[in-house]
């Protein structure tokens, strides 16, 4: 059973500088955790991890789908868990990092996927229109159709593929794979913030940032249609509700909706008994407390591993 690790917190944490120092250290690879960094052309947005740091590390689960495609936590938990085999694998240490909880708990609850099947059956469904993909799984299984975009090209063609190739529909699949269970070892890793006017300072100075980064030119230039899921990021669908006319107007509204996310976030992770918690206005409030999270991290994962 593959060890992870898993860093997780609200939004403008600090996560990503954390999950970079860890990959350095222990020559680990991240999977992102974030429901909106797997589009393409939103990065500023999305505080996506620089090229740079993309560079010296490698990162899993960003850019994978267009701002056009619908991609559900079922999409993400399938991938997902395919990025943690394929880097333990190769000896490496599997580092989930983001703020999706959601997401998250997905990838870790066990399942038994249905089997891979012939790549002759996906290369011919591919020939189809979206809108026949989607009648034909309306008739194999209109359970999983009930469920699905039709614009989900990908899990429409994955649930079209499951049924042609085993004879079973991929909601059977499911019934018959959800445990509950976990199926890893996660080693999880919680920031926050004791004073949460500090962690709001944070996000109010973040956005700001992305405005002066280019963000409005990015949403501007941001390809159409755009799927109901990306047109509701934070960040984006601040300036699709009101306009480029008035940009303080927006920003504005893009931090109080970032607080409000980061409340949600830390809601829903609090409630984890798993998570070790680390204080980011602890101490100095800067890079010695960094240095002190990163040692304290270590000694935990250390632990878990016994190898490293």
């Amino acid at each position: 059973m593959p060890t992870v690790v898993a860093i997780v917190g609200p939004t403008a944490s600090g996560k990503s500088a954390l999950a970079m120092e860890i990959a350095r250290r222990t020559g680990g690879e991240i999977i992102s955790c974030d429901s909106m960094q797997i589009y393409k052309g939103m990065d500023i947005g999305t505080a996506k991890p620089t090229p740079e740091e993309r560079a010296e590390i490698p990162h899993h689960l960003i850019d994978i789908v267009t701002p056009a495609e619908e991609f559900s936590c079922a999409d993400y938990r399938e991938l997902a868990r395919r990025a943690v085999y394929d880097i333990a694998s190769r000896g490496k240490l599997p580092i989930f990092c983001g703020g999706t909880g959601l997401y998250l708990d997905s990838a870790l609850e066990e399942e038994r996927f249905a089997p891979d099947v012939d790549k002759s059956i996906r290369d011919e469904l591919k020939k189809l229109s979206p809108d026949e993909l989607y009648e034909r799984l309306k008739e194999c299984d209109p359970e999983t159709a009930a469920k699905t975009h039709k614009n989900n090209v990908r899990r429409v063609i994955r649930a079209l593929e499951i049924y042609i190739g085993t004879g079973i529909s991929k909601s059977e699949w499911d019934r018959r794979s959800r445990t509950g269970k976990k199926s890893f070892n996660a080693v999880k890793i919680g920031l926050d913030f004791r004073d949460r006017a500090k962690l709001y300072a944070r996000i109010n100075a973040r956005v700001d940032e992305m405005i002066a980064a280019g963000l409005v030119d990015e949403v501007k230039n941001l390809p159409e249609p755009i799927c109901k899921t990306a047109s509701q990021a934070i960040g984006y669908r601040e300036f699709f509700e009101y306009g480029f006319d008035d940009i303080t107007l927006v920003a504005e509204q893009i931090k109080k909706d970032t607080r409000n996310y980061a409340k949600r976030q830390l809601t829903w992770f609090r409630r984890d008994p798993e998570i070790k918690w680390f204080y980011v206005d602890e101490g100095d409030g800067g890079a010695q407390n960094f240095k002190n999270i990163v040692n304290n991290a270590m000694d935990i994962i250390t632990a878990a591993l016994d190898v490293i």
